[in-house]
């Protein structure tokens, strides 16, 4: 809100893309952009240039790809697997993720594995022993408390959505 608050007032014509990032539909001169980063500044937030806009993008397309696209996690951990695609600018970019999503990279990728928990639940016949080796979980244990943490509920939620939805199906 605040963005488009300053921008408005700075008649700038823009789009916002999902992950925050602004187009500006038409020329901007350097005091433009100048000014309208002191504007945020004071509300606490900063614009960033197109290239550290481009290295958030692929941390969250990396993330997204290996959790929901993947037959199985790899071994590595995810600091290896960003490590990689961030090179020396690490620790500032993390630090810049952080503050342009409200949370830390750990918890963007806790929560992504969470949305695949659901998903697997859901679509797949996994057990949750099979799911938390395929997620690289610990154990089975970890996985129940990590998905009670962050949704409130029990797998065994989800497991009895997907035996209701099938029975509705099979009705129909």
């Amino acid at each position: 809100m605040i963005l488009k608050e300053e921008l408005g007032k700075a008649s700038l014509r823009y789009s916002i893309s999902p992950h925050g990032a602004v187009e500006f539909l038409e020329e901007t001169t350097q005091t433009q952009l100048e000014e309208l980063n002191r504007n945020l500044l004071q509300s606490g937030l900063e614009l960033l240039d197109q290239s550290n806009s481009m290295l958030i993008d692929r941390i969250i397309n990396t993330v997204i790809e290996v959790i929901h696209y993947s037959d199985e996690l790899p071994n590595l951990s995810f600091e290896d697997i960003i490590g990689k695609s961030l090179g020396s600018e690490r620790e500032s970019l993390l630090k810049i993720f952080s503050d342009v999503k409200g949370i830390s990279i750990m918890q963007f990728i806790l929560l992504q594995k969470i949305e695949r928990v659901k998903e697997l639940l859901l679509y797949e016949d996994l057990s949750l022993a099979e799911i938390s080796q395929k997620l690289r979980y610990k154990n089975e244990h970890y996985l129940i408390a990590q998905f009670k943490k962050f949704t409130g509920l029990h797998p065994t939620y989800f497991q009895k959505l997907k035996r209701k939805r099938t029975s509705i199906s099979h009705q129909i």
